[in-house]
């Protein structure tokens, strides 16, 4: 093996320029881009579905809230419309309880209809509808 100086300079020595390796390194850092990238994107999709799971607890007890809250409000407007809450309410604004000879069946008493609206002052008039049926 054949050993130069130390003292020797190398200026007429040129490195060659590798291509080979430049395009490996290349490839290597876009493989790296490529897969930090996609790890990038797996982290943000993650964090966003935690999101989206607080977000979904969050609607679900305010669901259950506002169903307690119909349940109530139902509860009370059924006590409101008790006939036992409203008969006082209506016999202290001057009303009172119908009377047989108040209701008139409009289908059983066309032809009566005419005596009836003359001798009652202000019967209550029923209509066998399919309308006035349906609730």
């Amino acid at each position: 093996m054949e050993r130069l100086p130390q003292n020797h300079t190398n200026a007429k020595v040129h490195r060659e320029r590798d291509l080979g390796a430049l395009s490996r390194l290349a490839l290597l850092m876009c493989c790296g881009l490529v897969l930090t990238g996609g790890f990038l994107v797996a982290a943000r999709q993650h964090f966003a579905a935690v999101q989206f799971g607080y977000q979904n607890e969050e609607l679900r007890r305010e669901h259950q809230r506002l169903e307690a809250d119909q349940k109530r409000l139902l509860l009370e407007k059924e006590e409101a419309s008790s006939p036992l809450r409203l008969e006082p309410a209506a016999r202290e604004i001057g009303m009172r309880p119908v009377q047989p000879g108040q209701v008139v069946d409009k289908k059983r008493n066309k032809a009566n209809s005419k005596e009836n609206k003359k001798t009652e002052s202000h019967p209550a008039v029923v209509n066998h509808s399919s309308a006035s049926l349906r609730r």
